[in-house]
């Protein structure tokens, strides 16, 4: 009795884990037998009452269905045997091997490349832009390779494996990058993944004992188009309606192309559709978030084979570096024509100004005709120089510039002039509007300090250039001209997109709510992400139609003037003191002087503040961050495989999480009035990149000015967009209009802007001091900006 109760002590749980993985590997006690028909055909030997812990087994054996039960009155011995097809080519051995593995509580441990995996010093991977040599799997790991994790996502869902779902997403997200950029994408749009290299192991490590293999039918592709689930007898029993109805829920399907495709969809019309939901949907949103971050700067290196290429703050990549080693991004293979017009057209594209972003768009567009002409295409470019480019916001020198900017192609400007001629005359009535209203108002000098809060625009603030749906439903009946486009007048949002953080621990519910995001802090509104409006990039432009179908109550806000846009960044953010200010360059726009500025207040634990200000043009421009020039150096001694020292570095992205801590309606949202004797005091207390003091600044530049606005007050919408340091997520602040007096300041402090990528934090939370000449991470913080008047 006594050695009984020995005995019975000492079966621990793991233990009892040990035996039945033991149980897996050996097929030992199995009650039913998987005959699985895909891209492989093998019987696998196991255990229902294990199966069941994935939802797909548990609505098949667990529902009342004829699976449910032993199947009785056979002719022979051994376990159930049930047929299993995978009509999804996502799904391979390897994969659904790991899956039943971890059913078990066992499976080889994954590793992940380092060189996928953005680093502080090298945000753009280390196997980036020359391949690194592929470092050793330790003995016992399986590969983790891009292609083994999107389908190790997709037989995890499919089977409805949360745990596991949750660990290749995570992994997914924290390995986006150059080489990884456009496989990832395609597969959040529904493209099948690519063919296993020579090199990736077909079976998963240790578990190449689990499957009985039998040889492949020539009919497997007729085969994938019945039901999902036979019985061994060859009656076709049809998907239990439990599990199909689940399936249906969470949008885990094969789609008819037929139906499945958009309008935005990149896919030839024989291809099949392989769509996960929103766990897709969210892969896709961080891809179009990274690509707005980096695009600009990986045309650079993708086209620099063919010329040295400055990039867009002046570094000059090398030529020298093969162009095999490069990622195919922008060229015919990589995006899509359609993708590259939603990014050029984006309002979080990081280009400086809308002549830079007509660059981009050109180089682009001479980088794809290098392989051809082709007609699709070029209907895309059309459309995207037509309407993705601002022109009411370029300068009349660029405006001529443009209309004589001939492509060695096609012989033609690459905007028609038609386009360039109509941004012209929007240029001048708006600025005839602000003219006028500006000669009409009281003259004399602005107040030197603003009121601190900021009442309702009045109509004297207001130019008049807004108008409500109602009021274009009334100009419809007037026969307006229906192709007429309207801007929107935003409301107070925030959000989030990209990778939002851990999301470890997630049930298959969380998951599939990924991509759905409340906008609206009053409305509570949502947005939900997808490849119809390129997963939360789509520009928002809409014609007098489209305004009144998507407004209901006709009291939405429209523009008929499109906003400025322009990007700013910011050097050495971890090197600030509490309540320093450092700018961006200051810009003009609509007679009025724009910049940014970002702090650093530890009232509410550390926040990093990012503020739009309306600047006097009587007080002295402030300098604008740029990289120290002892850093600079330093780059010109780094190995050929490393960033330009310009560009953004940061932290690992798998460590980040998303806790927003303001609204755009709390008391974090502040407007700063800022006195002349305070900006030079404070703002100006930042070194020039002549020196060795951090952060550095450049001199001053005073913009251009075509006229100016006197009002001493006006009123604008915002929006700033600011992207993470690796560029995998993206945080977007959105202002309903608001008055700017000037030397006024408004903006947002959060903690969502992850302080811990610009920020050298202490061991409690504090900012660590930065001394001059150290060579710490080196940071940058990017943000696009869009302002419009009302």
């Amino acid at each position: 009795m006594e050695a009984a109760l020995r005995t019975s002590s000492s079966i621990s749980p793991i233990n009892i884990q040990k035996h039945l993985y033991a149980s897996l590997l050996d097929g030992r006690t199995a009650d039913v037998s998987l005959r699985v028909r895909g891209t492989w055909e093998a019987v696998y030997r196991l255990h229902r009452v294990i199966l069941t812990q994935a939802g797909f087994f548990r609505s098949l054996f667990t529902s009342g269905f004829s699976e449910s039960s032993p199947q009785n009155g056979r002719r022979y011995s051994g376990p159930d045997v049930i047929d299993v097809v995978f009509d999804d080519r996502n799904i391979t051995r390897a994969a659904f091997e790991l899956c039943i593995a971890r059913l078990y509580g066992g499976g080889p441990p994954l590793h992940v490349s380092p060189s996928l995996v953005p680093t502080p010093n090298k945000p753009l991977t280390p196997s980036f832009p020359i391949p690194v040599e592929a470092p050793v799997v330790p003995p016992g790991h399986h590969p983790a390779t891009p292609r083994f994790l999107l389908s190790l996502l997709a037989t995890a869902v499919y089977l409805a494996l949360p745990s596991t779902a949750a660990q290749a997403l995570s992994l997914i997200l924290g390995t986006v990058g150059p080489m990884t950029a456009i496989d990832y994408l395609n597969f959040a749009i529904g493209k099948p993944i690519r063919e296993a290299e020579e090199s990736e192991p077909k079976a998963a490590v240790g578990l190449e004992v689990l499957a009985q293999e039998i040889e492949v039918t020539s009919d497997y592709e007729a085969s994938t188009r019945a039901s999902s689930i036979r019985h061994h007898d060859g009656l076709v029993a049809q998907e239990p309606e439990g599990l199909s109805q689940r399936m249906e829920d969470l949008n885990i399907k094969k789609e008819d192309p037929s139906v499945c495709f958009s309008d935005n969809s990149d896919f030839d019309c024989h291809e099949p559709c392989f769509h996960y939901g929103a766990v897709s949907d969210k892969i896709g949103e961080t891809i179009a978030c990274w690509l707005a971050r980096w695009g600009v700067d990986i045309l650079a290196y993708e086209d620099s084979s063919y010329n040295f290429l400055p990039s867009i703050s002046g570094i000059r990549y090398p030529a020298s570096t093969p162009k095999a080693d490069f990622p195919v991004v922008w060229n015919r293979g990589g995006l899509s024509a359609k993708w590259v017009r939603a990014l050029v057209s984006s309002d979080a594209l990081f280009v400086k100004g809308e002549r830079e972003r007509y660059e981009f768009a050109k180089r682009v567009v001479d980088l794809r005709r290098r392989s051809g002409m082709d007609a699709d295409e070029e209907k895309e470019w059309t459309h995207m120089f037509s309407s993705g480019i601002y022109y009411a916001h370029m300068s009349l020198d660029d405006i001529v510039a443009l209309s004589m900017d001939i492509s060695p192609d096609t012989k033609q400007t690459y905007v028609p002039l038609s386009v360039i001629k109509a941004g012209n005359w929007t240029q001048a009535l708006l600025r005839h509007q602000i003219t006028a209203r500006s000669s009409s108002g009281a003259a004399g000098s602005p107040p030197a300090s603003p009121p601190p809060a900021s009442p309702p625009p009045s109509r004297e603030q207001k130019l008049g250039l807004v108008m409500t749906t109602a009021d274009i439903l009334g100009l419809m009946a007037n026969d307006i001209d229906q192709d007429k486009i309207f801007y929107p007048v935003p409301s107070d949002s925030s959000i989030r997109l990209g990778d939002s953080g851990s999301i470890d621990g997630s049930s298959m519910d969380q998951l599939f709510e990924l991509s759905s995001h409340t906008v609206g802090s009053k409305t509570g509104s949502r947005l939900t992400t997808r490849e119809s409006n390129f997963f939360g990039l789509q520009v928002e432009r809409h014609t007098a139609s489209s305004c009144v179908a998507s407004d209901p109550t006709g009291k939405s806000q429209w523009s008929t003037y499109p906003p400025f846009r322009f990007a700013v960044e910011f050097w050495d953010v971890d090197s600030l003191k509490e309540m320093q200010r450092l700018h961006s360059q200051t810009v003009w726009s609509a007679g009025s002087l724009f910049n940014v500025y970002v702090q650093v207040a530890r009232k509410k634990g550390v926040q990093l503040g990012l503020y739009l200000h309306r600047q006097s043009s009587v007080d002295p421009i402030p300098p604008s961050s740029a990289p120290a020039i002892s850093r600079a150096d330093r780059s010109h001694s780094r190995s050929a495989n490393t960033l330009p020292s310009n560009l953004a570095m940061s932290s690992s992205p798998t460590s980040t999480h998303y806790s927003p801590s303001i609204h755009p309606t709390s008391p974090s949202r502040s407007t700063t009035p800022v006195s002349p004797a305070t900006t030079a005091t404070t703002s100006h207390s930042t070194a020039y990149a002549g020196t060795n003091s951090i952060p550095a600044t450049a001199p001053p530049i005073s913009p251009s000015s075509a006229y100016r606005d006197s009002r001493p007050v006006v009123s604008a919408y915002f929006k700033i967009s600011c992207a993470s340091a690796t560029g995998a997520a993206l945080t977007r602040f959105t202002s309903a209009p608001d008055v700017f007096s000037v030397s006024q300041s408004w903006g947002w402090k959060s903690s969502s802007l992850r302080t811990e990528e610009y920020l050298e934090l202490g061991p409690e939370g504090e900012v660590m001091p930065k001394v001059a000449g150290s060579v710490g991470r080196e940071v940058s913080l990017r943000a696009t900006v869009v302002v419009g008047l009302v």
